[in-house]
């Protein structure tokens, strides 16, 4: 458990390790059925599949392997995932897979060439280890680290707990907190006020106790690489849908997301992006700075960055439903593109009111094309190492099959994020005024009222 450890809560950590140890171990002792030596990951994977092939055929048909699903978008059917997106972080994974499937649950994805179709590829450490020592190489294709002890990890595999589901969604975009403003380090080992119901000291939920899993197929979908996905749920499935006691509060569940009311911020403790500018990047003049939070406002490698904590969401219309940008697609330079929305309206009678991280950008786009640019940003002449956007656009255009005419320039973004995590106890959920009210958080005219619906029935949801 490095990274608590690390906080210096020695005695709740040893703790912690060994209560999560005993609570998700396997059924059976695996150290009877598990030998060594074993010196890399598809040796661990070998024995595995002994005795659990049909859960490793099982999981290769889900996202976690395949990163990336057939989906309607916009009308559209296509097979998208985070192998294929667009985003406004570093851009996409073509031409820098060693260092994105860090985070693949498999071994070896350096390039195109990954064989999906093999088995011995599948990590089951990644998800299973109960040790708190599995770790992959930050930019080693998914590989473990070389001073992960295989044997000690393989025989003591268990249950997933939120440690390994974080070690991948906490520090997703190269950081903790970087991506999902409600799922960062925090969340490991929560109090109350983070989470209410991952509270380490009281309900203390595991990821899947929401996420319920059948044959490794985890339900929940992200607007950037599923915006056409339909494997959802919500508070109902575990809450009624007239859970208050006033019925003016259970009158707005009609219109608005359990998770608007209840999750007044997010990156409560720990600070996420919230922009990043690629178009600064490698500009001489700008020193490397940091924010009030710690953070890199600049960075030479990567450009100029907002953070932000304790953020108030953006409020959206969202029907389940996104829309997204394709590979290819033609944008406006003079607007704003928005790589992942949600869609639905106040006329939509399947939309509610739900929370969002909004994270802008400015990235590399094709001026001639009118497309954005799948940069190349890691490894050999990845503009990291050679500050060459010429470069780094060629190599990287290649990478993903898209033509590149040789000129380029930089174009304003933006991606939603939905919060669903970080909710706060009962006593801290948002009041009347606060949405209320003639300073109140809520842009009504920008979700299509005429005014606040308290003020005039007459400004109340068309249905």
């Amino acid at each position: 458990m490095k990274r608590l450890f690390m906080s210096g809560a020695l005695f709740s950590v040893l703790l912690l390790t060994i209560t999560t140890a005993s609570a998700l171990a396997a059924e059976n002792d695996h150290s009877y059925y598990v030998q060594g030596p074993m010196d890399s990951g598809p040796d661990v994977t070998a024995q595995c599949l002994k005795c659990h092939e049909k859960h490793a055929t099982d999981f290769m048909k889900t996202t976690h392997w395949t990163w990336g699903m057939e989906q309607e978008v916009d009308g559209r059917k296509v097979v998208r995932g985070k192998k294929n997106a667009i985003n406004n972080f570093c851009t996409s994974i073509a031409g820098n897979e060693p260092r994105c499937t860090s985070c693949h649950a498999g071994y070896g994805w350096k390039d195109s060439s990954f064989d999906f179709s093999n088995a011995g590829n599948v990590d089951c450490l990644v998800c299973h280890d109960t040790t708190g020592t599995y770790v992959k190489e930050p930019t080693g294709a998914g590989n473990p680290s070389k001073r992960v002890d295989l044997v000690y990890v393989a025989q003591n595999v268990g249950k997933p707990s939120r440690y390994n589901c974080g070690t991948c969604h906490f520090y997703g975009g190269g950081g903790d907190a970087v991506k999902h403003g409600d799922l960062d380090s925090s969340i490991e080992y929560p109090s109350r006020e983070i989470d209410v119901h991952m509270d380490a000291d009281g309900n203390d939920f595991t990821c899947q106790e929401c996420h319920v899993t059948k044959d490794h197929s985890i339900p929940g979908n992200s607007l950037g690489v599923s915006p056409g996905g339909t494997s959802h749920f919500n508070c109902e499935n575990c809450h009624t849908e007239e859970p208050h006691t006033q019925a003016r509060l259970n009158k707005h569940i009609a219109d608005v997301a359990c998770q608007t009311c209840h999750i007044p911020v997010f990156a409560k403790d720990v600070p996420t992006k919230l922009s990043w500018d690629w178009s600064t990047a490698g500009e001489e003049g700008h020193k490397e700075e940091k924010d009030e939070y710690g953070k890199h406002a600049y960075s030479k490698k990567k450009g100029h960055f907002k953070w932000g904590k304790n953020v108030v969401p953006e409020y959206l219309w969202y029907n389940g439903s996104a829309s997204a940008y394709e590979v290819g697609d033609k944008i406006d330079p003079d607007k704003v593109t928005r790589l992942t929305y949600p869609k639905g309206d106040i006329k939509d009678e399947t939309a509610k009111i739900f929370p969002f991280k909004l994270h802008s950008g400015k990235q590399i786009y094709d001026t001639k094309n009118k497309y954005f640019i799948t940069a190349k940003v890691f490894g050999d002449g990845g503009y990291w190492r050679d500050f060459d956007w010429d470069k780094a656009a060629t190599l990287g255009m290649e990478a993903s099959g898209t033509p590149y005419s040789g000129e380029y320039g930089f174009a304003a973004t933006e991606m939603y994020w939905r919060i669903n995590h970080m909710v706060s106890p009962k006593e801290d959920a948002l009041s009347c005024l606060d949405c209320h009210d003639d300073n109140g958080r809520m842009n009504w005219k920008a979700l299509g009222y005429k005014g606040d619906p308290m003020d005039n029935p007459k400004y109340s949801r068309s249905k």
